[in-house]
């Protein structure tokens, strides 16, 4: 069943998604701070809301998640909403375009994301952390980046990038392995039939 690109029905299951996506990422994210991790798994939920709902559903989602763990659990979660909100979106829209039925579109969607949450967070990094990532793992690699010379702006994308290769992968990977774990009547409810599943 083609699905329009920005058609986002509110329906009960619709609704009832939203707060466990949510829940997805709040939990990915304390889990990742507290076993010191060199990710970040906060955007589990978010993917697999624009896998399941489209782009408004997904942004709803990322933007949701960072506004609540940001008063929960990290403070600084605020500033990077509107990356959530590009991950979210950039799921949503691959989603309807058709790059969510096999393997071959988990790296797409992978790549996409990377690139994306590369190029938004980046300049958040910058403006408000002198171009740290806020990940220890991270920011190991990019002191001797700086005190090799290299830009500023260049050395946190290049950062950026290396945490998020890993860490949108699995996430990639851990959504599509949610979303087609379900049973075909939940993937009835929200529009997705059979032969969107990859096998």
């Amino acid at each position: 069943m083609k699905r329009k690109l920005w058609s986002f029905p509110l329906t009960i299951p619709i609704f009832l998604l939203i707060p466990a996506v949510i829940g997805a990422n709040i939990i990915g994210k304390s889990l990742a701070e507290l076993l010191k991790l060199p990710l970040w798994l906060d955007s589990i939920g978010t993917v697999l809301a624009g896998l399941i709902g489209g782009p408004i559903i997904g942004a709803i989602a990322g933007l949701a998640g960072n506004i609540i763990y940001s008063f929960t659990i990290s403070p600084t979660s605020l500033y990077y909403s509107l990356t959530s909100v590009a991950i979210g979106l950039s799921a949503g829209i691959l989603s309807r375009l058709g790059f969510a039925r096999n393997w071959h579109s988990v790296g797409i969607i992978a790549i996409t994301i990377i690139i994306v949450s590369s190029v938004f967070s980046t300049p958040i990094n910058v403006i408000f952390y002198g171009g740290l990532t806020g990940n220890i793992w991270g920011d190991a690699i990019y002191q001797p980046l700086i005190n090799a010379n290299m830009n500023l702006w260049l050395a946190s994308f290049v950062v950026e990038l290396l945490i998020e290769l890993p860490d949108k992968l699995f996430t990639v990977m851990a959504a599509y392995l949610l979303l087609f774990s379900l049973p075909k009547k939940i993937l009835d409810l929200y529009g997705i039939v059979a032969e969107d599943k990859y096998l």
